[in-house]
């Protein structure tokens, strides 16, 4: 980890040419393009499709990132449904070079609080490698309640930040304001204004608009939100598949080759 994290960390779309294979020339460009505005890679992830890459998509996207890094950090997205899978693909993610993993929940509505915490000290036991929190339910089905993120935060070392994705920003307030020393970014372009005394932010527009999202951050105010909301809208970023609209402005932009998704490529 190098030291604390803070303001605007990209969670990268991952891209890929007709046949599905991770486009190593667009994910340079992709991260020349906001490499200034951003404080971090974080390839992998939701908005990369993260929990639809293969293997081997999964590997090259994290690959190509840090090889296109230079002396940015890098933090892998890991959206796998059981804990033997995550901890296998951390240990991989440590020997291609990243600084931390982002991890989420075990899958499963049935997925209680002790088992969240048995997920994460387990990971820490097979890697020191950092570990990024994932806080959301679309994908997981379930939530770290504020009770367990404090206990995880308190119990297992090397928690290096926390991706507050669960849609309340009274709960993210809270979390931020709970004094663990550990940085807290909201993952909603919507609740930024609502979600005071956060580290930073983690969200697709900064793919798209990372400027946009780093004033956000420095002037939180209706107005600035009301922009961001109408920047949103106008790329798709509030829509289901806001992963596939950013791709499109992206190609729009000329800043990659091509804008298929993994369903898409999947398709051909």
């Amino acid at each position: 980890m190098q030291g604390t994290y803070t303001g605007t960390i990209v969670p990268l779309i991952t891209p890929l040419d007709p046949a599905g294979t991770v486009d190593g020339k667009s994910v340079g460009r992709l991260i020349d393009h906001i490499r200034t505005e951003v404080t971090g890679l974080m390839p992998a992830l939701t908005s990369g499709e993260g929990w639809k890459l293969d293997a081997r998509q999964w590997h090259d996207m994290v690959a190509h990132t840090v090889s296109h890094a230079q002396g940015l950090p890098v933090l892998a997205g890991i959206q796998l449904p059981g804990t033997a899978a995550v901890v296998e693909r951390a240990l991989l993610a440590a020997r291609l070079g990243v600084d931390a993993v982002v991890v989420t929940t075990p899958f499963g509505k049935d997925v209680g609080q002790d088992a969240i915490v048995e997920h994460y000290r387990t990971l820490r036991a097979a890697s020191d490698i950092p570990i990024f929190l994932y806080n959301e339910e679309a994908l997981s089905g379930n939530r770290i309640e504020y009770g367990t993120l404090l206990r995880i935060c308190a119990e297992i070392p090397g928690i290096a930040g926390i991706k507050e994705s669960s849609g309340d920003a009274a709960f993210t307030r809270r979390m931020a304001s709970a004094g663990t020393g550990i940085p807290v970014f909201e993952g909603w372009e919507n609740l930024l204004a609502d979600a005071v005394g956060i580290d930073g932010f983690i969200g697709p527009l900064a793919n798209l608009e990372p400027g946009l999202c780093n004033a956000m951050l420095v002037d939180p105010t209706p107005d600035r939100q009301a922009e961001i909301n109408a920047v949103c809208k106008r790329y798709g970023v509030f829509e289901d598949d806001w992963y596939r609209w950013v791709k499109k402005e992206l190609h729009t932009r000329g800043v990659i080759d091509s804008p298929v998704t993994c369903d898409e490529a999947a398709a051909s």
